[in-house]
C-alpha cells in the first residue's frame, strides 16, 4: 500500500507549513506557507544567512533613510523567502502582510500592493504564484475584497470563528485558513482536558462546518485548515480542500502505509443543516464577540505575529547599521 502522505494528496492539496524549506524537495508539497515566526526562525540559520544579507543590501541600495531601509528589508526579506520557496515547489507561496496592520484596511492594500510590486521586480507573476495572507478581521476582509477585485488573490488567515469564515467567502476571498490546533489548545484549557477525540475535537468540527457551509452555498473559496498539533487532527480532515502542514508530521504520514480514510465528502455537506447567513460590519463584530475562542485567539494571534515581526526587524536593524 501507498503510504499516508500519497494517499492523501489523492484527495487534498498539500501544502507545507514551514519557513525551513530545506525538506520541501522530499516531501513534494504543491503549495507553502510561511508567516513572520517561521521566517524569523529561518532568518536566524546559518543555511538562509544570505537571504537575509541580500534583502539587507537590497534595502541600503534603494532606500536613503534609516526607516525607509528598515521598512524595505522588512518586505524584501519575506519576498525572498517567498522567492527561494517557489523555487522548490510547483504551486504558490503564501506571504504574510503585517500583522500590525490587521485593524488598517488601506495600509494592508498598499502592504500588498508593494510586496506585489516586489515580486514582479524579480520575475515571479504574483497572480499566479503568490498569495497574500492577511489576518480575518474585518478590516482585514475588507482589505481582500478589494484586492481580489484587482486580481490579487488572499490567504485569510488566524481564522478561528464562523462569522470570519462567512464574510471571507462573501468577499470572494481565494482561500481562508482556519487555525485548528489553536482552537483545540483553547478548549483544552477551557474545559481542562488533556486531548480530545479527533472526531469530537473542536478544532477538527470548525474546519469541517466551515468546509461543509461552503460547499452547500457553492462558494468557491479555498478551505485550508492549518495549525496541526498531531498527525491525528490531520487525518481527520483528510477530504479538506487544502491542509498545510508542518515537516515533521508530512515525514510521519511518509513513513506510514496505515489507510487514509476520506472525512471530508459529499456526504458531509450533504448531511449539513446550516441556514444560509450574511454579515454586515455590525453583526460581523457582534457574533464573533459572542465567540469566546474566535475573539481571544484572533487577537493573541495578531500579536503573537506582531511580535514576531517586530524581533525580525531588530535583526534586520542590526545589520542594517
Amino acid at each position: 500500500m501507498t503510504d499516508q502522505l500519497t494517499q492523501l494528496k489523492s484527495f487534498t492539496t498539500v501544502v507545507a507549513d514551514s519557513g525551513d524549506f530545506s525538506s520541501f524537495a522530499t516531501l513534494k508539497p504543491q503549495d507553502a506557507t510561511t508567516n513572520p515566526s517561521l521566517i524569523l526562525a529561518a532568518a536566524n540559520l546559518e543555511k538562509y544567512a544570505h537571504l537575509v544579507d541580500d534583502a539587507v543590501a537590497y534595502a541600503k541600495k534603494n532606500s536613503d533613510t534609516s526607516e525607509g531601509q528598515l521598512k524595505l528589508a522588512l518586505d524584501k526579506v519575506a519576498v525572498t523567502f517567498g522567492n527561494e520557496i517557489l523555487k522548490i515547489i510547483p504551486g504558490r507561496v503564501s506571504t504574510e502582510i503585517d500583522a500590525r496592520l490587521s485593524y488598517d484596511t488601506e495600509a494592508t492594500i498598499a502592504k500588498c500592493r508593494t510586496l506585489y510590486a516586489l515580486y514582479e521586480e524579480i520575475g515571479v507573476k504574483p497572480k499566479e504564484r503568490v498569495l497574500f495572507k492577511i489576518a480575518s478581521t474585518w478590516e482585514g476582509i475588507q482589505a481582500a475584497k478589494l484586492l481580489e477585485q484587482e486580481g490579487i488573490k488572499t490567504n485569510l488567515t488566524l481564522m478561528f470563528g464562523f462569522p470570519q469564515a462567512v464574510a471571507c467567502a462573501e468577499a470572494g476571498v481565494f482561500l481562508v485558513s482556519p487555525f485548528v490546533g489553536r482552537i483545540t489548545d483553547f478548549w483544552k484549557k477551557e474545559k481542562g482536558v488533556a486531548a480530545f477525540d479527533p472526531e469530537e475535537d473542536p478544532g477538527v468540527l470548525s474546519v469541517r462546518n466551515i468546509y461543509a457551509y461552503y460547499k452547500k452555498y457553492d462558494y468557491k473559496t479555498i478551505v485550508m485548515g492549518a495549525s496541526f498539533r498531531s498527525k491525528a487532527q490531520v487525518l481527520a480532515l483528510a477530504g479538506c480542500d487544502y491542509l498545510t502542514i508542518s515537516p515533521n508530521y508530512l515525514q510521519e504520514m511518509m513513513d506510514s502505509n496505515d489507510n487514509v480514510e476520506r472525512k471530508l465528502s459529499e456526504a458531509l455537506v450533504a448531511a449539513a443543516k446550516h441556514e444560509k447567513v450574511s454579515f454586515d460590519e455590525k453583526m460581523f463584530r457582534f457574533e464573533l464577540g459572542k465567540d469566546l475562542c474566535a475573539t481571544y485567539k484572533l487577537a493573541e494571534g495578531i500579536n503573537l505575529f506582531a511580535q514576531a515581526a517586530e524581533k525580525l526587524e531588530a535583526l534586520l536593524k542590526q545589520k542594517l547599521q
